[in-house]
């Protein structure tokens, strides 16, 4: 299935969209409708889609600056508006696609066919970038990390925890030093020892064995052996005290 995010001041486009997608694309589930932006961020980052159909302008904050918001979560956006003159911007945004209102079924179903394309080819790129690290892994006991002066192979048990940003990812090391890698959390969370790394937030994968202190809360805090505090998100807090065995 196809997860999608719907965010747009008018309940009726929200409507006139979902029935679109449900009668034409049955493999796409929508995860959250919002009609209010900050709902929509905080729907993101819950639920971390494959896909956000975003209305431009609207009250307290733009489509811009949802995007802007939730830059860290790796998905792909399709701007809705009934106002042309923000294309260009929207082209600037990376973004999948740009549907004018009232939107057309026939350009709903291109963009749709777009991603389709785009997502599979994303999957097959994972693929192979988990066979090639989990090659490396059996046979070095080793795991390559792209940087942008080439490939830097690193030993997991080394590894501190990493830090998304962005669609880049910081990797931490226990003896100080600090990665940066030109793919995203996602690329790498498939691929880390599933045993020793754990995801306790959308922005932190940890190495459990690097824990020195766990703090109850909300979602708690982890800290790490080098005394650095890592949020836990709530959503992760029961399958991570689970892991810990707590």
């Amino acid at each position: 299935m196809i997860r999608a995010i719907i965010i747009d001041d008018e309940k009726k486009c929200i409507s006139l969209l979902q029935k679109m997608l449900n009668s034409i694309f049955p493999e796409i589930n929508i995860i959250a409708a919002c009609s209010i932006p900050e709902e929509g961020i905080k729907a993101i980052r819950l639920h971390e889609p494959d896909i956000v159909f975003l209305d431009i302008e609207m009250p307290n904050k733009t489509g811009f600056e949802v995007l802007g918001d939730t830059r860290d979560i790796p998905f792909n956006v399709v701007f809705t508006t009934a106002y042309q003159q923000y294309a260009i911007k929207a082209i600037k945004f990376s973004a999948l696609d740009y549907l004018l209102k009232p939107i057309d079924a026939d350009e709903l179903k291109e963009t749709i066919f777009r991603f389709k394309q785009k997502h599979k080819n994303q999957q097959y790129d994972k693929q192979l970038n988990l066979l090639f690290n989990n090659l490396k892994s059996n046979s070095y006991n080793r795991l390559s990390l792209s940087t942008n002066e080439g490939v830097i192979f690193i030993n997991p048990v080394d590894i501190l925890y990493c830090e998304a940003s962005g669609g880049y990812t910081f990797f931490f090391m226990k003896a100080g030093e600090k990665i940066i890698t030109s793919k995203t959390m996602k690329d790498y969370e498939d691929v880390l020892p599933e045993n020793q790394f754990f995801r306790i937030h959308h922005s932190y994968i940890i190495n459990l064995s690097e824990i020195k202190r766990y703090i109850k809360g909300d979602g708690g805090l982890a800290i790490m052996s080098n005394n650095t505090e890592l949020p836990v998100s709530k959503r992760k807090k029961e399958d991570f005290i689970k892991q810990l065995k707590l």
